[in-house]
């Protein structure tokens, strides 16, 4: 089942017009959460997120987050559904064909839940391997990490580039040569027992399980260092670590 606007659809009746915007030109925003036993990790802080990014373009969310709480846990319960990664998708709506956000007079909601599928227990054992690629990080100034957009083309060229190199996940750099995050991840290395991670002012997304990660290390006595970090950084670093932006994981290795 989709939660699809003001109800509950089945996947097969789940239709958005082809005239809708975030199809057209990916005018639209979203988030990604994960539910453990039922219960949807940081949805507040996630919503809070949503809200951040619909106010950054301009786009007007038609259900307030009790709402889109209530939605949330109606499509996971339609779909008997406790471990889970639901997406919620807000696009601009149909409208005539033009940039013009006034040609949409109402966005598309959408709420899809999804069973939880776990990483292979080797990812853990041996890790994944990586690529830095040559595909650049968005620069801020043009497209500002802090939206989580529906105009994921940069990630998905750099997921390709990646691809094409054998490795699983990418490293994308910053247009001034910095490391910046993964195509769906933030990057977190070791280095001389400090736990290093690009600042967010290198233009990448704040994720919620990287602060929490942060928070959590100083609670345990871990130096951790926010800062500007060239590839060469990653070659002698004891340990390379991708948190997906939505809170699962996986180690990397050397590519």
């Amino acid at each position: 089942m989709i939660y699809l606007n003001d109800r509950l659809v089945p996947e097969d009746r789940a239709f958005v017009s082809v005239f809708d915007h975030g199809f057209l030109y990916g005018d639209g925003i979203y988030e990604t959460l994960r539910a453990y036993k039922g219960v949807v990790f940081k949805f507040r802080e996630h919503i809070e997120r949503l809200f951040r990014s619909a106010s950054m373009i301009g786009l007007s969310i038609p259900m307030g987050p009790e709402g889109i709480e209530r939605a949330v846990y109606s499509t996971m319960e339609a779909n008997g559904q406790k471990e889970a990664v639901i997406r919620i998708t807000v696009s601009r709506g149909p409208g005539p064909v033009g940039l013009d956000p006034a040609l949409c007079p109402e966005p598309t909601f959408v709420v899809i839940s999804n069973d939880f599928r776990k990483y292979p227990p080797r990812y853990y054992r041996k890790g994944v391997g990586i690529a830095v690629v040559n595909t650049r990080r968005n620069f801020r100034g043009a497209l500002d990490p802090k939206i989580k957009s529906l105009n994921f083309l940069n990630n998905i060229l750099a997921k390709r580039e990646a691809i094409d190199r054998g490795a699983y996940e990418a490293v994308m750099l910053n247009y001034r040569g910095y490391i910046a995050e993964g195509t769906i991840t933030n990057v977190f290395f070791v280095k001389d027992d400090i736990l290093c991670t690009p600042a967010v002012d290198v233009g990448i997304l704040d994720g919620i399980t990287r602060r929490l990660i942060i928070d959590i290390a100083g609670e345990l006595g871990i130096d951790v260092n926010e800062g500007r970090f060239r590839k060469e950084a990653l070659y002698n670093a004891r340990g390379l670590y991708f948190k997906h932006h939505n809170g699962s994981d996986a180690g990397g290795g050397g590519g």
